[in-house]
């Protein structure tokens, strides 16, 4: 299958966000990109089958939603490795479980079980 869209999120520390993210989100690594002073450029983790990209720069943005099978194991993990809850567990109208939360950098991020 070939993807046309990917969500990318920007951090002052790469690494941190790597191993915040594959901690509390359960991403995995898919590559990690240097430069010559050994500095991470780009890296690519793995959420489920589909890929987030991830670079230096500002954080913030328009958030990321990723649809996980369950959303209150998810939102226990991540609360465990320190996201900032921005939105409690929810049963919406149209059927998802979800909750959003932020990474140490800020980032929005938001999970649930709702698949499009």
């Amino acid at each position: 299958m070939s993807r046309t869209v990917y969500a990318i999120a920007r951090y002052h520390d790469c690494q941190a966000a790597i191993d915040f993210l594959t901690s509390a989100f359960g991403f995995r690594v898919h590559e990690v990109s240097k430069d010559d002073q050994g500095e991470i450029n780009h890296a690519e983790l793995m959420a489920g089958d589909d890929l987030i990209m991830i670079g230096p720069g500002e954080a913030g943005g328009p958030g990321i939603y990723i649809a996980v099978e369950n959303a209150d194991a998810h939102h226990d993990r991540a609360r465990v490795a320190g996201a900032g809850i921005t939105m409690e567990l929810v049963d919406q109208p149209y059927g998802s479980r979800e909750y959003a939360c932020k990474d140490p950098e800020g980032n929005p991020w938001y999970f649930g079980t709702y698949r499009p």
